[in-house]
Protein backbone atom coordinates (compact mmCIF):
# COMPACT_ATOMS: atom_id res chain seq x y z
CA UNK A 1 0.00 0.00 0.00
CA UNK A 2 1.44 3.19 -1.28
CA UNK A 3 1.96 6.18 1.86
CA UNK A 4 0.19 9.35 2.52
CA UNK A 5 2.82 10.69 3.35
CA UNK A 6 5.78 9.61 0.28
CA UNK A 7 5.84 9.90 -3.21
CA UNK A 8 8.01 7.49 -5.51
CA UNK A 9 10.84 9.29 -7.94
CA UNK A 10 8.13 7.83 -10.52
CA UNK A 11 5.78 9.61 -9.11
CA UNK A 12 7.74 12.77 -9.17
CA UNK A 13 9.13 12.64 -12.37
CA UNK A 14 5.35 12.77 -13.81
CA UNK A 15 4.88 15.99 -12.29
CA UNK A 16 8.03 17.73 -12.91
CA UNK A 17 7.84 20.30 -15.50
CA UNK A 18 3.97 20.87 -15.32
CA UNK A 19 2.35 24.01 -14.06
CA UNK A 20 0.57 22.86 -10.52
CA UNK A 21 4.50 20.58 -10.06
CA UNK A 22 4.59 20.67 -6.51
CA UNK A 23 7.46 22.49 -4.84
CA UNK A 24 10.78 20.28 -4.60
CA UNK A 25 13.07 21.31 -1.32
CA UNK A 26 16.30 19.90 -1.29
CA UNK A 27 17.40 19.28 2.52
CA UNK A 28 20.77 17.51 1.83
CA UNK A 29 23.16 18.35 4.50
CA UNK A 30 26.21 19.87 2.97
CA UNK A 31 28.62 16.94 2.71
CA UNK A 32 26.29 15.15 0.16
CA UNK A 33 25.62 18.39 -1.94
CA UNK A 34 29.58 18.76 -2.11
CA UNK A 35 29.59 15.01 -3.23
CA UNK A 36 26.91 16.41 -6.45
CA UNK A 37 25.79 19.41 -6.50
CA UNK A 38 23.16 18.97 -8.93
CA UNK A 39 19.46 19.55 -7.91
CA UNK A 40 16.20 18.14 -9.04
CA UNK A 41 14.57 20.43 -11.70
CA UNK A 42 13.46 23.64 -9.67
CA UNK A 43 14.03 22.31 -6.08
CA UNK A 44 14.89 24.42 -3.76
CA UNK A 45 17.60 24.48 -1.19
CA UNK A 46 17.01 24.26 2.59
CA UNK A 47 18.17 23.16 6.03
CA UNK A 48 16.71 21.18 8.16
CA UNK A 49 17.71 23.32 10.75
CA UNK A 50 16.09 26.05 11.00
CA UNK A 51 12.78 24.48 8.93
CA UNK A 52 10.72 26.12 11.80
CA UNK A 53 11.34 29.71 10.54
CA UNK A 54 10.32 29.35 6.94
CA UNK A 55 7.86 26.60 7.06
CA UNK A 56 4.95 28.44 7.41
CA UNK A 57 6.23 30.57 3.45
CA UNK A 58 5.13 27.42 1.91
CA UNK A 59 1.43 27.44 3.42
CA UNK A 60 -1.06 26.63 0.79
CA UNK A 61 1.23 24.89 -1.67
CA UNK A 62 2.27 21.52 -2.18
CA UNK A 63 5.83 20.61 -1.37
CA UNK A 64 7.70 17.33 -1.70
CA UNK A 65 11.41 17.08 0.62
CA UNK A 66 13.95 15.49 -0.58
CA UNK A 67 17.41 14.53 1.33
CA UNK A 68 20.13 11.64 0.78
CA UNK A 69 18.10 8.92 1.31
CA UNK A 70 14.70 9.82 2.22
CA UNK A 71 14.89 9.20 5.67
CA UNK A 72 15.55 11.01 8.72
CA UNK A 73 15.81 14.60 7.59
CA UNK A 74 13.14 14.73 4.56
CA UNK A 75 10.80 12.79 6.84
CA UNK A 76 11.47 15.24 10.10
CA UNK A 77 11.12 18.40 7.63
CA UNK A 78 8.11 16.86 5.48
CA UNK A 79 6.69 16.36 9.36
CA UNK A 80 7.43 19.52 10.33
CA UNK A 81 5.38 21.36 7.15
CA UNK A 82 2.37 19.00 7.79
CA UNK A 83 2.41 20.56 11.30
CA UNK A 84 1.90 24.39 9.53
CA UNK A 85 -0.71 23.13 7.48
CA UNK A 86 1.59 22.31 4.63
CA UNK A 87 0.07 19.79 2.15
CA UNK A 88 4.00 17.67 2.17
CA UNK A 89 5.39 14.48 1.02
CA UNK A 90 8.70 12.78 1.74
CA UNK A 91 10.27 11.12 -1.69
CA UNK A 92 10.66 7.97 -1.29
CA UNK A 93 14.89 6.77 -1.41
CA UNK A 94 15.56 11.00 -1.56
CA UNK A 95 17.96 12.23 -3.90
CA UNK A 96 19.96 8.55 -4.52
CA UNK A 97 16.53 7.14 -5.53
CA UNK A 98 15.96 9.94 -8.16
CA UNK A 99 19.53 9.76 -9.42
CA UNK A 100 19.39 5.90 -10.13
CA UNK A 101 16.21 6.46 -11.49
CA UNK A 102 17.47 8.14 -14.23
CA UNK A 103 15.63 11.44 -13.20
CA UNK A 104 16.44 14.82 -14.45
CA UNK A 105 19.14 16.43 -12.52
CA UNK A 106 19.97 19.82 -12.84
CA UNK A 107 23.35 21.17 -13.01
CA UNK A 108 23.73 24.74 -11.51
CA UNK A 109 27.13 25.66 -11.89
CA UNK A 110 25.70 28.47 -14.77
CA UNK A 111 22.67 29.00 -12.56
CA UNK A 112 23.05 33.22 -12.21
CA UNK A 113 22.92 34.14 -8.28
CA UNK A 114 19.75 34.46 -6.62
CA UNK A 115 18.20 38.02 -5.07
CA UNK A 116 17.84 38.86 -1.40
CA UNK A 117 13.76 37.07 -2.37
CA UNK A 118 15.42 34.23 -3.34
CA UNK A 119 15.09 34.20 -6.86
CA UNK A 120 17.24 34.53 -10.42
CA UNK A 121 16.90 37.44 -12.27
CA UNK A 122 17.16 37.22 -16.52
CA UNK A 123 16.50 40.39 -19.21
CA UNK A 124 16.62 40.25 -22.78
CA UNK A 125 14.92 41.82 -25.53
CA UNK A 126 11.35 43.59 -25.64
CA UNK A 127 8.84 42.16 -28.02
CA UNK A 128 9.65 38.65 -27.83
CA UNK A 129 8.38 35.81 -30.60
CA UNK A 130 9.81 32.40 -30.24
CA UNK A 131 13.16 31.95 -27.58
CA UNK A 132 12.30 34.71 -25.30
CA UNK A 133 9.14 32.64 -24.57
CA UNK A 134 10.53 29.26 -25.10
CA UNK A 135 13.39 30.26 -22.82
CA UNK A 136 11.63 31.61 -19.96
CA UNK A 137 9.17 28.94 -19.79
CA UNK A 138 12.29 26.80 -19.75
CA UNK A 139 13.06 28.12 -16.78
CA UNK A 140 10.33 28.56 -14.44
CA UNK A 141 9.29 25.01 -15.79
CA UNK A 142 12.67 23.33 -15.02
CA UNK A 143 15.08 25.84 -12.78
CA UNK A 144 13.30 28.46 -11.13
CA UNK A 145 10.07 29.14 -10.73
CA UNK A 146 10.15 31.71 -9.38
CA UNK A 147 12.72 33.72 -12.01
CA UNK A 148 12.07 37.17 -12.76
CA UNK A 149 11.84 38.33 -16.68
CA UNK A 150 12.52 42.15 -17.81
CA UNK A 151 12.07 42.50 -21.23
CA UNK A 152 14.20 46.07 -22.33
CA UNK A 153 15.17 48.15 -25.67
CA UNK A 154 17.74 46.15 -27.62
CA UNK A 155 20.08 48.82 -26.74
CA UNK A 156 19.93 48.88 -23.13
CA UNK A 157 20.28 45.17 -22.44
CA UNK A 158 23.47 45.16 -21.36
CA UNK A 159 23.09 47.93 -19.48
CA UNK A 160 20.17 46.67 -17.69
CA UNK A 161 21.96 43.87 -16.72
CA UNK A 162 24.92 45.26 -15.35
CA UNK A 163 22.88 47.99 -13.11
CA UNK A 164 20.43 45.73 -11.66
CA UNK A 165 22.46 42.38 -11.41
CA UNK A 166 20.38 40.52 -14.40
CA UNK A 167 21.40 37.84 -16.47
CA UNK A 168 21.10 38.97 -20.17
CA UNK A 169 19.73 35.98 -23.02
CA UNK A 170 19.41 36.03 -26.38
CA UNK A 171 21.38 38.50 -27.60
CA UNK A 172 24.73 38.56 -29.42
CA UNK A 173 27.49 38.14 -27.58
CA UNK A 174 26.85 36.77 -24.26
CA UNK A 175 26.91 33.31 -22.72
CA UNK A 176 22.83 32.51 -22.56
CA UNK A 177 22.67 33.25 -26.98
CA UNK A 178 22.51 30.98 -29.92
CA UNK A 179 25.57 28.95 -30.66
CA UNK A 180 25.33 27.99 -34.39
CA UNK A 181 22.56 26.46 -35.76
CA UNK A 182 21.68 26.00 -32.04
CA UNK A 183 18.96 28.75 -30.51
CA UNK A 184 19.28 30.05 -27.09
CA UNK A 185 16.41 27.00 -26.08
CA UNK A 186 19.26 24.48 -26.91
CA UNK A 187 21.67 26.05 -24.73
CA UNK A 188 20.12 25.93 -21.84
CA UNK A 189 19.23 23.17 -22.31
CA UNK A 190 22.19 21.95 -22.40
CA UNK A 191 24.50 23.98 -20.14
CA UNK A 192 21.54 22.94 -17.14
CA UNK A 193 21.70 19.08 -17.98
CA UNK A 194 17.91 18.78 -19.05
CA UNK A 195 18.29 16.76 -22.34
CA UNK A 196 15.62 14.42 -22.02
CA UNK A 197 13.16 12.64 -25.00
CA UNK A 198 10.19 15.42 -24.47
CA UNK A 199 12.46 18.38 -23.93
CA UNK A 200 15.18 17.35 -26.85
CA UNK A 201 11.75 16.99 -28.90
CA UNK A 202 10.55 20.49 -28.07
CA UNK A 203 13.85 21.88 -28.67
CA UNK A 204 13.67 20.69 -32.10
CA UNK A 205 10.67 22.55 -32.98
CA UNK A 206 11.47 25.37 -31.08
CA UNK A 207 14.95 25.47 -33.32
CA UNK A 208 12.78 25.47 -36.48
CA UNK A 209 10.39 27.98 -35.69
CA UNK A 210 12.94 30.36 -34.16
CA UNK A 211 15.78 29.82 -37.21
CA UNK A 212 13.43 29.46 -40.00
CA UNK A 213 13.91 26.32 -40.68
CA UNK A 214 10.31 25.04 -40.86
CA UNK A 215 10.68 22.07 -42.61
CA UNK A 216 12.90 20.53 -40.47
CA UNK A 217 9.63 19.89 -37.82
CA UNK A 218 6.14 19.82 -38.71
CA UNK A 219 4.89 21.37 -35.57
CA UNK A 220 7.22 24.25 -36.14
CA UNK A 221 4.81 25.64 -38.23
CA UNK A 222 1.64 25.98 -35.99
CA UNK A 223 4.44 27.18 -33.13
CA UNK A 224 5.11 30.08 -34.77
CA UNK A 225 2.10 30.96 -36.02
CA UNK A 226 0.75 30.99 -32.75
CA UNK A 227 3.88 32.60 -31.35
CA UNK A 228 3.31 35.66 -33.92
CA UNK A 229 -0.66 35.65 -33.00
CA UNK A 230 0.45 36.17 -29.49
CA UNK A 231 2.74 38.87 -30.37
CA UNK A 232 -0.02 40.95 -32.06
CA UNK A 233 -2.45 40.28 -29.02
CA UNK A 234 -0.33 41.73 -26.45
CA UNK A 235 1.03 44.88 -25.85
CA UNK A 236 2.59 44.11 -22.71
CA UNK A 237 5.58 41.74 -22.68
CA UNK A 238 4.72 40.25 -19.55
CA UNK A 239 0.82 39.40 -20.92
CA UNK A 240 2.34 37.51 -23.34
CA UNK A 241 4.88 35.79 -21.42
CA UNK A 242 1.91 34.57 -19.11
CA UNK A 243 -0.13 33.62 -22.31
CA UNK A 244 2.87 31.85 -23.71
CA UNK A 245 3.83 29.59 -20.55
CA UNK A 246 0.19 27.65 -21.28
CA UNK A 247 1.14 27.53 -25.14
CA UNK A 248 4.74 25.48 -24.42
CA UNK A 249 2.86 23.68 -21.59
CA UNK A 250 0.99 21.96 -24.20
CA UNK A 251 4.02 21.46 -26.49
CA UNK A 252 5.49 19.75 -23.67
CA UNK A 253 2.78 17.53 -23.11
CA UNK A 254 2.56 16.49 -26.48
CA UNK A 255 5.77 16.21 -26.79
CA UNK A 256 5.96 13.82 -23.80
CA UNK A 257 2.56 11.76 -23.56
CA UNK A 258 0.71 12.52 -26.90
CA UNK A 259 3.31 12.62 -29.72
CA UNK A 260 2.28 9.22 -31.05
CA UNK A 261 -1.41 9.64 -30.91
CA UNK A 262 -3.62 10.43 -34.51
CA UNK A 263 -6.87 12.16 -34.83
CA UNK A 264 -9.32 11.39 -37.77
CA UNK A 265 -12.71 12.55 -38.68
CA UNK A 266 -14.59 11.18 -38.73
CA UNK A 267 -14.25 8.11 -36.15
CA UNK A 268 -16.43 6.05 -37.94
CA UNK A 269 -19.49 5.32 -39.99
CA UNK A 270 -22.76 6.98 -39.00
CA UNK A 271 -24.96 4.64 -37.34
CA UNK A 272 -28.56 4.97 -37.86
Amino acid sequence: MSSNISISAAQLSRLVGLPDAPVIIDVRIPDDVAADPRILPGSERRSHKDVADWAGGYAGRRVVVSCQRGLKLSEGVAAWLRHQGVAAENLTGGFEAWREAGGLLLRNEQLPPRDANGRTLWVTRTRPKVDRIACPWLIRRFVDREAVFLFVSPSEVADVADRFGATPFDIDGVFWSHRGERCTFDVMIEEFGLASPALDRLAAIVRAADTATLDSAPQAAGLLAASLGLSRMFRDDLEQLNAGMLLYDAFYRWCRDANEETHNWPAGPATS
